[in-house]
């Protein structure tokens, strides 16, 4: 099922996607919020007619760096020992169609496609065999970077949590299989870069168990798994597209800050 965060005439509100095609699509107005058991309440609206949200409002982002071997080495960096992982703020969170401010503190901005994995239920500790009960589905992201201030500063907070820095979206699917999709991004129509999940070099299984390990993940909460190879720049005035297989197409522009 594909889970929509939407508004319309100043309410927001959760829905079930359904038909296909962009001109098809409807909305099945969700009673409540989707995380466990839900029901639909079978007021229906044309997708045509809303505007779409970021699919979840997390308390948290946890993102994960050089988790493809190729993109690793495309920057020169080892792949690391032990998964890397940095925080994005939820300040930095923005959804489709939403416009990605160009930080007047770099000249160097790159898109990064990735799977995010949405969490469901409040976890800690969660064993291997259990990681697939607290995930409540996927969706698209781009883990937007300015690429010269993370190579001068130890630290990626400001290179990859300042402001709309995290688009994610258009929803999310419930019902997937993460092992082996092909994600992609464009820039402008042309395609920058393809790979395909089953390149990761740590599992979604294995992501979760590391984290919670540290920290409890909670509803809404989302980990963003890495990036393959092929990122590059972003102008102002680009339209930047991540598409993956079983969920759709994620779309942002570049715009000047201020």
């Amino acid at each position: 099922m594909r889970i929509a965060r939407f508004s319309i005439d100043g309410n927001v509100a959760f829905g079930a996607v359904e038909g296909e095609g962009l001109d098809g699509l409807v909305l099945d107005i969700i009673k409540g919020i989707p995380y466990g058991d839900f029901e639909l309440s079978g007021t229906k609206v044309p997708l045509s007619k809303v505007r779409l949200l970021p699919p979840v409002l997390p308390n948290k982002v946890v993102a994960i760096g050089r988790n493809y071997a190729e993109h690793a080495k495309e920057l020169g960096n080892e792949v690391p020992e032990v998964p890397v992982a940095f925080f994005k703020p939820t300040t930095s969170v923005i959804g489709p169609g939403d416009t990605i401010e160009y930080p007047s503190f770099s000249n160097e901005l790159h898109h990064e496609a990735e799977l995010a994995v949405v969490i469901g239920r409040m976890c800690r500790e969660v064993p291997r065999e259990r990681v697939k009960d607290v995930i409540f589905g996927y969706t698209c992201a781009n883990d937007v970077t300015a690429r010269d201030v993370q190579q001068r500063e130890k630290q990626w907070a400001r290179a990859k949590g300042f402001d709309t820095s995290c688009p994610l979206g258009p929803w999310v699917e419930t019902d997937l299989d993460p092992t082996d999709l092909t994600i992609q991004a464009t820039v402008n129509g042309e395609q920058r870069q393809l790979g395909r999940t089953a390149d990761m070099i740590r599992s979604i299984e294995d992501l979760v168990v590391h984290i919670t390990e540290a920290m409890t993940l909670l509803p809404g909460d989302v980990i963003l798994t890495g990036t393959p190879a092929g990122v590059g720049p972003l102008n102002v005035g680009d339209e930047v597209a991540v598409t993956i297989e079983g969920i759709g197409t994620l779309t942002n522009r570049v715009i000047k800050r201020g």
